[in-house]
């Protein structure tokens, strides 16, 4: 049976450092736009967003800018990295399975070890307990080594 649909799919390259992602977000930008734009969404349609979320200053930086900026009526985060750590090239395929599970069981996993955030934080981070919210569209992001950036579109079934 079909647990959800891949309706988009979106990749960019920004080259911008070895190991550092670019501080804007505009390439990883450009993926995200590309998997909307593939599944005839606009960015305010997304329930729900699956960050890459590394826990690194500097990636966290550019994916809560880039968040903040495409969806700013504040779709549900969440980022499973705290709990499956870097798994390198498996990252984005794990990522997208959280997200299909997601979409399927209406259930938004927390962030593993944010417990809180200043009150003037951009972005609806999913913290401390499952939150229970069904998800009709979401998008997983996958940010590599690099300057690798994919974004896949999934809606549910």
């Amino acid at each position: 049976r079909a647990r959800a649909l891949l309706t988009g799919a979106g990749s960019s390259t920004d080259a911008h450092h070895p190991t550092a992602p670019a501080p804007d977000g505009r390439g990883a930008e450009r993926a995200v736009r590309a998997a909307l734009d593939q599944s005839g969404w606009t960015p305010g349609e997304v329930d729900h967003v699956n960050a890459h979320g590394t826990s690194t200053p500097l990636n966290d930086a550019m994916e809560t800018t880039l968040v903040s900026r495409l969806f700013p009526h504040r779709p549900s985060v969440t980022a499973p990295k705290g709990v499956i750590g870097h798994t390198l090239a498996a990252a984005g395929a794990i990522e997208a399975v959280a997200t299909v599970l997601t979409l399927e069981h209406s259930l938004v996993p927390p962030i593993a070890n944010l417990d809180s955030f200043p009150d003037a934080f951009p972005l609806d981070c999913v913290v401390k307990e499952p939150r229970h919210q069904r998800v009709e569209r979401a998008v997983s992001h996958s940010f590599g080594f690099g300057g690798h950036n994919v974004a896949l579109a999934f809606q549910r079934a």
